[in-house]
């Protein structure tokens, strides 16, 4: 029993360490988010098999996420993908929008990446 609580205890030390160090590295040019017009000179192209969306609740906070194509089939994105619709509806011109704060947004994403789908 105390092995297991101990181990329980070491996961949740190592993923608020991961949580915190992408928190410190936000904005870096190695992070993979960029505040929207502030994207660097020598943008990187998008991998193969992924999309870049943008996340922010305001035009003015939004950065630019690059997921896995898979990730759109999974039923949390796809609830994100359903408030994009709310907001911005079907004839929305430009890049796909998510209307969620970052923080939300990487909440998503864990919990995708934890159901092996991402």
């Amino acid at each position: 029993m105390k092995k297991m609580r101990g181990s329980k205890v070491r996961k949740c030390l190592q993923f608020l360490k991961h949580g915190a160090k992408r928190i410190l590295n936000f904005g870096k040019t190695n992070s993979g988010y960029f505040r929207v017009g502030q994207e660097p000179k020598n943008r990187v192209s998008v991998p193969k098999g992924h999309l870049a969306v943008y996340v922010g609740e305001q035009e003015d906070d939004t950065c630019r996420v690059v997921v896995p194509v898979i990730y759109f089939n999974h039923p949390l994105f796809a609830e994100l993908l359903g408030e994009a619709e709310m907001v911005y509806g079907y004839n929305y011109s430009g890049g796909i929008q998510i209307p969620c704060r970052i923080s939300e947004f990487e909440n998503v994403k864990s919990r995708i990446a934890a159901t092996g789908s991402g």
